[in-house]
């Protein structure tokens, strides 16, 4: 199966394994979906993931391990901002809080995919890939 967008897809497969409570999902491999997923187990919205080699297919896959507290997801809502077909750019003192500092938003910066608190330390911008609460 072709995807366009792999970090869309990404997140679409998180946020549906979480409605249904699973405690993993399973994603194909790229570097842009782990870059991401490092951010998000840095910031504590995952428990973790693994990188499954599949001689069959000959392709590698990520398995996430999803996270819940007393029964909810940790993830309330991840949102993409920036897509294929409208790029979104900010400087670091335009970026926005995301609900009043509780969540996060993840940027591809020229040092590679970080929350924005990192970006902020560091005062780097640039594309706003998603927002995370």
């Amino acid at each position: 199966m072709s995807v366009v967008d792999s970090i869309s897809d990404l997140i679409t497969r998180l946020r549906n394994a979480q409605m249904v409570r699973k405690r993993t999902v399973d994603s194909p491999m790229s570097k842009g979906r782990e870059a991401l997923l490092k951010v998000l187990l840095s910031e504590g919205y995952i428990r973790g993931y693994t990188i499954i080699n599949c001689p069959e297919s000959g392709f590698n896959k990520l398995r996430v391990e999803l996270k819940y507290f007393e029964g909810k997801p940790v993830i309330c809502e991840i949102k993409r901002i920036s897509k294929p077909g409208r790029r979104v750019y900010s400087s670091i003192k335009d970026l926005q809080f995301v609900k009043n500092g509780l969540g996060i938003n993840v940027l591809s910066t020229d040092r590679g995919i970080m929350s924005d608190v990192e970006a902020r330390k560091l005062a780097l911008g640039g594309e706003v890939i998603c927002s995370v609460f």
